[in-house]
């Protein structure tokens, strides 16, 4: 059973602080954006007509409330899951069938994953195919929804499953120093995720060949060539076959080293505009912003892993929500949920680094290209054809956007060109 004390009292407060913050901020935002949505910001005209700016209001809403339901639905699911003894019944049932300790810690993952994974299904069927087909974006047949949410949910699990019984055979041979083991395993698995991701994993889900366009293959590699860098593939990605939405992205470390274009977005920009994009993309590899951010992952996880280990040596932990035992796979599961709730508090810090990322990437393209314009007008143009907020509110942007407001982006990207005229 649940025992009332001490520790059950500030994780709940945790808890419940965590999610109705959140939630506030999320209807802080939409209150915020609304207010300012009548009209278009300057140099943003062109773009936005009234039409447009009424629908991106509309599309901001009907997403944010989607989100406050999925996420007040999720945090009930997950809170019923700590609260109800359905975790202690699966370690008395593991013991009773006499299943080892890596048998017992997946099935005590797997359970309360799968429950929360289909309970998160309905959420997402209707983002897809209520608010996305809504406002025209998704492209996505019932059959490729289905087939993305297998292939996911099993490539998933399989990756989770490899890793965590690693992890748990690491904690039966060294149960002291467990935790450095796991570090360094966590730390080799997002290297190794970094070079097959792209020749493996992304392949199982989209469809990817070299650019069709011959002259605007040529322009990128010529473009590669003048910062420096040597991409053996140029491709581009049915990413059309899923959304309307668009995007370019740089992946791959070594020789699975790629550029990869949303065919959406070749279909929608110029060619100055995409050479911008990539240029944008260029800036976070000549700026060693992954390497930076993969050092600071890797701090991050040697600290939470030492904490973990601290964490579950406290019998007030199990016995709080009704374990007779200390399981070490029941302690790293309390510790994760305990960290999330913590750790989005710090979460603005993070993505002031990522948004500081993001700005010197967009100054590398200027740089490049030899002016921010092209770069500012495609970011123009993709707000517009994603309908995308143009008025967050600050605290928002503060926990939730790893990129600076758009509209902050383009008048930093305006500015380069002032200064590069005089």
């Amino acid at each position: 059973m649940i025992e009332l004390n001490w520790f059950l009292l500030c994780f709940l407060l945790l808890y419940f602080a965590q999610a109705s913050f959140n939630i506030w901020i999320e209807r802080l935002n939409l209150g915020y954006s609304r207010q300012r949505a009548n009209r278009a910001p300057a140099g943003f005209e062109e773009f936005l007509d009234q039409a447009r700016l009424a629908k991106t209001a509309d599309y901001e809403r009907a997403k944010s409330l989607a989100g406050i339901a999925d996420e007040i639905f999720s945090e009930a699911v997950l809170l019923a899951i700590l609260l109800s003894g359905l975790l202690p019944l699966l370690v008395r049932w593991s013991g009773s069938m006499g299943l080892g300790v890596v048998s017992s810690g997946l099935l005590f993952f797997f359970i309360p994953g799968l429950i929360q994974y289909l309970s998160a299904l309905p959420f997402d069927y209707y983002h897809t195919f209520v608010v996305e087909e809504k406002f025209g974006f998704n492209k996505s047949s019932l059959k490729l929804w289905i087939m993305d949410q297998v292939k996911g949910g099993v490539v998933g699990g399989v990756l989770f499953a490899v890793l965590f019984s690693l992890l748990l055979l690491f904690i039966r041979w060294s149960p002291k120093f467990w935790w450095l083991w796991g570090f360094l395993l966590l730390s080799a698995f997002q290297l190794v995720m970094a070079l097959v991701y792209p020749v493996l994993l992304a392949p199982l889900f989209n469809k990817f060949e070299p650019v069709c366009d011959e002259e605007l293959a040529a322009k990128i590699q010529d473009q590669m060539q003048n910062s420096g860098i040597r991409v053996k593939k140029i491709l581009q990605m049915n990413a059309g076959i899923r959304s309307k939405h668009t995007n370019a992205y740089f992946t791959g470390v070594g020789k699975t080293k790629r550029i990869v274009l949303y065919d959406t977005l070749i279909q929608s920009h110029s060619h100055e505009e995409i050479l911008a994009v990539l240029a944008h993309e260029v800036g976070h590899y000549k700026k060693k912003h992954v390497v930076k951010q993969l050092v600071l992952f890797t701090c991050f996880s040697f600290a939470a892993f030492y904490a973990t280990w601290l964490f579950i040596q406290w019998p007030v932990v199990f016995s709080t929500f009704g374990f007779s035992s200390m399981p070490v796979y029941v302690g790293i599961f309390l510790a994760w949920i305990v960290w999330s709730k913590a750790g989005f508090f710090i979460k603005p810090l993070f993505m002031a680094i990522s948004r500081r990322f993001e700005t010197e990437a967009d100054m590398f393209a200027a740089e490049t290209i030899g002016n921010g314009e092209a770069l500012a007008n495609a970011l123009k143009r993709v707000a517009a054809d994603n309908l995308s907020n143009l008025n967050p509110h600050p605290l928002y942007v503060r926990f939730h956007y790893s990129h600076p407001p758009v509209v902050q982006r383009v008048a930093t990207l305006e500015k380069s060109v002032v200064g590069e005229s005089k």
